[in-house]
């Protein structure tokens, strides 16, 4: 059975170095220190590590040499970083197997799943302002690249993830290099620092070339001819295409890797038994809300925006209900998680409907789509935050109550109203006064109603929790830019939240 996994972890790790020049460590090591019995001891994720490290090696070569082909590989833009990287990753290899299996482990499998998140948000990986090929690097360039490449060099060594995908990031967004060129130069470093980071793993540990000689050389392998395959696919595709793909692998891979690897903390008999009710009542009250809000604009004709914000109706009250209905905080988390994944792809197909756009607002393509992925997926986590590790809903309830109607409130009052734009520095530019206290007022009354309803506070406390939640409202509303609202308020009131509980 192994040799399946290994299999699969290899195909996995050579398909993300092609499609997106992420090192095989982010997607072979979940794999062989979860599933694989061999890599479960004191040293196994050091070694399932190295063998992922040299199975970049050649990965990363071939992928390299495909995109250089295509003249997708810009040197002059990333030599510094190449430098630093080098330099560092044989650091981070040592620390790495100082620290052992419970870092370098829990580490890998965050990783995967949140790299997959974002590509499935931001497909596009770029800048507006993209450089020339072998243009110089000016000295903020500089900067940037000796910071990040002295630390991802570190993490090179340190975690063996190669550093991939924050080179993309920071070649794409920092040094405005294109995509397919970041790529290409990304996996061009990582064919040299996997190299020095897999010998410095093998002459720390060699027991990982005599014990596992054999699963190296099938990793090395399978993932090589992955690279190459996936590396040609990469460059016939378009960019969005590439990301999406590369969105569901990680996301899917992540997520069931961390949810095999903490088993213990959210599974029990019966679990899915409770999903099943959970999410079929779920479906039910999804349906209604719906249904009776698009007969509503049928009547009516609302204004698109309106609309639009009633809609959110639905989505904030959605980790509401589950918590409240749900048969346990498991499996209302599941039942979150399973509708984003279902959703998703629907709304994919339904945006080449010829009626979705007259249905729905969107700012830019996919919006809608991406923004359901993203809230549906942070509700599930504030839910196991709130309900399961901190055990109190009426957190979950008044967090998500706050964000919701205050932000329905910033709208309809600040776009007819906002006449005095905000021009703090942290602040969104386009957001104006007239919405922001609209946003803090609703917050605290959101707030109060909730924790009355639901809390064991008094009185006194109720009035002084939910002045600070209105405030913490309206304020990471402010900063709040591009959409991200839906996480970052919530996500802010449940942590102030959290810590006033503790010391109420």
């Amino acid at each position: 059975m192994e040799i399946l996994w290994l299999i699969i972890a290899s195909l996995g790790a050579g398909v993300g170095t092609g499609l997106a020049g992420l090192s095989a460590a982010a997607v072979m090591v979940p794999i062989l220190i979860v599933l694989c019995p061999s890599f479960m001891g004191e040293t196994g994720a050091y070694q399932a590590t190295a063998i992922a490290l040299a199975s970049d090696i050649l990965g990363s070569a071939v992928t390299a040499y495909t995109y250089a082909k295509h003249k997708n590989i810009d040197l002059k833009r990333g030599w510094i970083m190449m430098a630093c990287i080098l330099v560092m990753c044989t650091i981070g290899s040592y620390a790495a197997f100082l620290a052992g299996n419970v870092v370098l482990g829990s580490f890998t499998l965050f990783l995967t799943f949140f790299i997959g998140i974002r590509f499935l948000i931001k497909p596009d990986s770029g800048s507006e302002n993209t450089a020339a090929k072998g243009e110089k690097l000016d000295w903020k360039g500089i900067l940037v690249s000796l910071f990040f490449g002295l630390t991802i060099g570190f993490g090179t060594g340190f975690v063996g993830t190669g550093g991939g995908m924050m080179m993309l990031v920071v070649f794409t967004l920092m040094l405005g290099m294109d995509h397919k060129t970041a790529v290409g130069t990304s996996t061009f470093i990582m064919t040299f620092t996997a190299l020095i980071a897999s010998v410095s793993h093998i002459l720390i540990h060699p027991a990982i070339i005599l014990e596992k000689w054999h699963m190296m050389l099938l990793c090395i392998i399978v993932t090589t001819a992955a690279s190459l395959y996936s590396a040609r696919f990469a460059n016939r595709v378009n960019n969005r295409t590439v990301g999406i793909t590369t969105g569901w692998v990680l996301t899917i891979l992540g997520a069931s890797m961390l949810a095999l690897n903490y088993r213990h903390l959210w599974y029990y008999d019966g679990l899915w038994t409770d999903t099943l009710i959970t999410f079929k009542d779920f479906l039910i009250f999804i349906i209604i809300f719906a249904a009776a809000l698009i007969v509503i604009q049928g009547i009516f004709r609302m204004n698109k925006n309106v609309f639009r914000k009633l809609l959110h109706v639905i989505a904030f009250t959605s980790s509401i209900f589950v918590a409240m209905r749900g048969q346990s905080w498991q499996a209302g988390t599941l039942t979150l998680i399973i509708f984003a994944a279902v959703v998703y792809p629907i709304l994919w197909l339904a945006e080449n409907w010829k009626h979705f756009s007259a249905l729905f607002v969107e700012k830019k393509p996919g919006e809608i789509r991406s923004s359901l992925l993203l809230l549906f997926l942070s509700q599930a986590l504030f839910l196991a935050v709130a309900c399961g590790l901190l055990k109190k809903p009426y957190l979950l309830v008044c967090a998500t109550a706050s964000w919701g109607l205050g932000d329905i409130a910033a709208a309809w009052v600040g776009r007819p109203l906002g006449k005095h734009k905000i021009r703090l520095f942290f602040a969104d530019h386009n957001k104006s006064w007239e919405g922001s206290i609209a946003m803090a007022l609703t917050a605290f009354i959101a707030s109060c109603a909730s924790l009355y309803l639901f809390s064991p506070c008094s009185p006194m406390q109720i009035l002084l929790i939910s002045v600070i939640v209105g405030i913490v409202s309206s304020v990471s509303e402010m900063a709040s830019k591009g959409g991200n609202d839906t996480v970052i308020v919530p996500a802010c009131n449940l942590l102030v939240l959290g810590i006033l509980s503790l010391l109420i």
